[in-house]
């Protein structure tokens, strides 16, 4: 089996990097991003669900990609497999309304917190390097 790019996969990478870079906002203003976000969680309208079922199926199609060339893997798909794993938990705990993810997630959102910057800051340098990734694969397919 030849290991090659698949043709969704720079698009992968370039959509999570993208999602994972507007978190500048958080760092810029936190009141709104804060606000924004807890809005569209406490709501859970259209926005909410079409943005967790486009995530959920990037992850799955990602899971899958992974176990499908389990043999033959690039280094960047155990990704797929542990990022995808963690979103979907993610997800779930969300959907399920888990008590303990919930004080998770309104601590992340507290802007008052000392580890506001720290916390969003790590989500912005994953975006960034899920963003780049995403550029090199989709110029290594095209080369």
């Amino acid at each position: 089996m030849e290991r090659k790019i698949l043709p969704w996969e720079p698009w992968f990478f370039l959509a999570f990097g993208l999602f994972h870079l507007h978190r500048i906002w958080g760092l810029i203003d936190r009141s709104s991003y804060a606000a924004f976000w807890l809005g569209i969680l406490e709501k859970k309208g259209l926005f909410y669900f079409l943005l967790m079922g486009i995530l959920a199926v990037l992850c799955v199609l990602g899971i899958a990609a992974f176990l499908k060339n389990r043999r033959n893997n690039f280094w960047w798909r155990w990704v797929y497999l542990f990022g995808g794993a963690y979103l979907l938990f993610d997800l779930s705990a969300i959907a399920l309304n888990l008590a303990f993810w919930n004080k998770l997630l309104l601590w992340m959102f507290d802007t008052t917190s000392i580890y506001w910057n720290f916390v969003w800051s790590f989500f912005l340098l994953l975006g960034g390097f899920a963003f780049v990734l995403g550029i090199n694969l989709l110029l290594k397919r095209k080369g």
